[in-house]
């Protein structure tokens, strides 16, 4: 069955739909439920039983770009700055020491180990150099783990950011295969490019964005999600426009707006988590459907030792090195090394070779997709219990509870007062928004002249309104108290000095 304009709805509905049964199997054998989407992608292809034929490298590589906008945009907003910030410097050496490390060695591996040249290898190594978050996290989530040391903000910090290392190297190298005359050196300026910039533009894309939603009216809740999306793809786009890394720009703003107030923030975390999976059910699909399984047989063999190489060596050297200067445990850095899940971004990114005309382009992606698989199918069954034998997870009792989840959680507070308003105060004229009010306190209901309103971050607070405020935390309690307390230093500087 070919794909048609008439059938695509049709035939996507159905996939997803029995995606999403599928993946509720998943949980109880601890199997990253992506690989779910996967296998039937497979199974519904041209040498499966739904036979729908599908062979164009673009399109799934256009489909992969537009859901990694996504995947990377909603880790960025669930990511907590104050969780991170005392493991940055370690997650970062992971994202780019690291993954340079992990590519490195793959690659001279694969060179010594096959008829690849050195930078054929290279490329190689560099396309699958990068973890799948969401393999990792849908584990971590159904298994219901709790890791000590931090590691769980440090691996969310790896695995959200270190697609455009991994991006950047199959770039560079694959030009380098292309034009083998040109020297290793020339990359260093492509890089510093890719990354100053794509730093730069994230952050001020994301303060732009902050203060664009928190300006502009709608006057629909709905439509705030859809504002988000086009600030999310002009970053991407604009910033792949003047040379900059769009993956690592997306990103870096999507973690900046997540850490900041702004209008309907529930709703866009919310509706971006539902976008999230839906991309990745979509991009695992197509995925699916694109691979010959017929093709990827033949390189299993040579596959599979990479796969085990990858596993065993690559990625436990790239992390030591990358963590040689931390305090973490050897265990946590072991654990760490376990994560290194490849998933549906190297097979992304093994597009790239074939849309530009490498010789073994076609060989380089059986591969990579069977090292992925491999990789999801051995590290990701055993997650949990690698966990647990490293005795690194947290008694449920003492599990941490995340701000977003706090935030996001529709469970009764714990805690419940109610403020009026100071009419000399500086909050009377300001949105809700523009106040500060710490993450885990919300304002259930506004009394004004005798009617109860539902208020969200664009309302303003009036004089003598009367806050209901519930929260999870005592000091978050405190803390509006002295908010909705401070004097308006406003007030009266127009007065004359002496009577």
């Amino acid at each position: 069955m070919a794909i048609s304009t008439e059938n695509i709805l049709l035939i996507g509905s159905i996939l997803i739909f029995i995606s999403l049964l599928a993946g509720k199997t998943s949980f109880k054998f601890g199997v990253p439920t992506l690989i779910f989407f996967l296998g039937i992608g497979m199974l519904a292809g041209s040498e499966g039983i739904g036979k729908i034929y599908f062979d164009d490298p673009q399109k799934a590589q256009f489909i992969g770009i537009v859901a990694l906008n996504f995947i990377l945009f909603s880790g960025g907003l669930d990511t907590n700055w104050q969780a991170i910030r005392p493991v940055l410097w370690q997650g970062l050496s992971l994202s780019t020491l690291g993954v340079f490390l992990t590519a490195a060695s793959v690659g001279v591996f694969v060179h010594l180990v096959t008829d690849f040249c050195l930078y054929e290898g290279l490329l190689l190594g560099a396309i699958v150099s990068s973890t799948d978050a969401a393999a990792v996290f849908s584990i971590l989530r159904s298994k219901n783990i709790a890791l000590k040391n931090q590691l769980r903000p440090m691996l969310e910090l790896e695995s959200g950011s270190n697609d455009p290392m991994a991006y950047f190297l199959t770039i560079a190298f694959m030009g380098l295969v292309l034009n083998p005359q040109s020297s290793v050196l020339s990359i260093i300026p492509l890089f510093l490019q890719q990354i100053l910039i794509g730093a730069a533009m994230g952050f001020l894309f994301g303060y732009l964005g902050k203060v664009t939603i928190n300006r502009i009216k709608l006057g629909f809740e709905g439509l705030y999600p859809v504002l988000v999306i086009s600030l999310m793809f002009f970053n991407f786009s604009f910033t792949d426009f003047v040379g900059g890394n769009g993956f690592l720009s997306i990103y870096i703003c999507a973690v900046y707006l997540g850490n900041q107030d702004f209008i309907h923030k529930k709703s866009v975390l919310q509706a971006f988590d539902g976008f999230a999976w839906l991309m990745e059910i979509v991009l695992f699909l197509t995925l699916g459907l694109l691979v010959f399984p017929s093709q990827v047989v033949p390189v299993m063999g040579i596959g599979f030792v990479i796969a085990i190489f990858l596993i065993f060596v690559a990625r436990p050297v790239g992390v030591m090195l990358a963590l040689l200067f931390s305090k973490a445990s050897i265990k946590s850095k072991a654990f760490v090394s376990w994560v290194g899940l490849r998933g549906a971004v190297p097979i992304v990114f093994a597009t790239y070779p074939l849309l530009n005309g490498v010789e073994k382009s076609q060989m380089i992606f059986n591969m990579v997709f069977f090292i992925s698989l491999t990789s999801i199918l051995v590290q990701g069954t055993s997650l949990s219990k690698m966990a647990s034998w490293l005795n690194l997870t947290l008694p449920q009792d003492l599990k941490p509870k995340r701000p977003n989840e706090i935030l996001l959680s529709d469970e009764a507070k714990e805690k419940m007062m109610e403020i009026e308003v100071d009419p000399k105060g500086e909050a009377v004229g300001k949105k809700i928004v523009e106040l500060g009010f710490p993450p885990s306190t919300i304002i259930g209901l506004i009394k004004r002249d005798g009617k109860y309103l539902t208020p969200n971050g664009a309302t303003i607070l009036l004089a003598n309104d009367l806050l209901m405020i519930l929260t999870d935390q005592e000091d978050g309690l405190a803390k509006v108290q002295e908010i909705l307390s401070r004097p308006n230093m406003d007030l009266g500087k127009d007065a004359p000095l002496h009577q």
